[in-house]
């Protein structure tokens, strides 16, 4: 089975597509596989899955981890959702520019995001189950967000009046993460 890049954003965004073998049994897949990870130039090493489901309208994010760095592959189990990714990397030349991307567990893509970007989503069906593997094990003192709805950067989301927690509808924007000291743990190499 060959897992391979569908396409590339951002400068180190991936969109990954795994092959898929299905029968009147039902399918079978490889979501992930050392060799193929590294020869795709993705991580290898992970120490985190998460399984988060959402409810209809539910956004959750924009979010990261800067203590460790965080990268993240996540997909779609259970339902349709808008995954997001935001360059929030100083000196890319991305910086603040976002790439979205509808999985669904019918699509099977998986959305990779490296350190340096904020991620979220938004949940199109009923529910949405979406898992991820992390690169960094959670920090609580080393998290961050982005205002879901900064003008700055203008997410395109599928929904007029999302469902938020209070930490999402009380996030800063993308100019107040830049100024602050912790911005420097994501500095864009070329």
């Amino acid at each position: 089975m060959q897992l391979k890049v569908h396409s590339r954003h951002l400068n180190g965004v991936m969109v990954i597509e795994p092959e898929i073998v299905e029968d009147d049994r039902g399918f079978f897949v490889e979501i992930f596989r050392a060799d193929q990870f590294e020869a795709l130039g993705l991580p290898t090493q992970f120490v985190q899955d998460n399984h988060s489901r959402s409810a209809k309208d539910v956004i959750r994010g924009l979010h990261f981890q800067f203590d460790p760095p965080m990268s993240k592959i996540m997909r779609v189990t259970q339902g349709r959702a808008w995954l997001v990714a935001v360059d929030i990397r100083k000196g890319s030349p991305t910086l603040g520019e976002w790439f979205g991307l509808e999985c669904s567990e019918e699509n099977r893509l998986q959305l990779y995001a490296p350190a340096g970007f904020a991620r979220g989503f938004c949940a199109l069906s009923d529910y949405a189950d979406i898992q991820y593997k992390c690169t960094g094990m959670y920090n609580h003192r080393g998290e961050g967000g982005i205002a879901w709805n900064d003008p700055q950067i203008g997410v395109q989301w599928p929904v007029a009046t999302p469902h938020l927690s209070s930490r999402d509808q009380t996030a800063p924007t993308l100019a107040h993460w830049l100024a602050s000291p912790e911005a420097d743990h994501f500095r864009f190499e070329g």
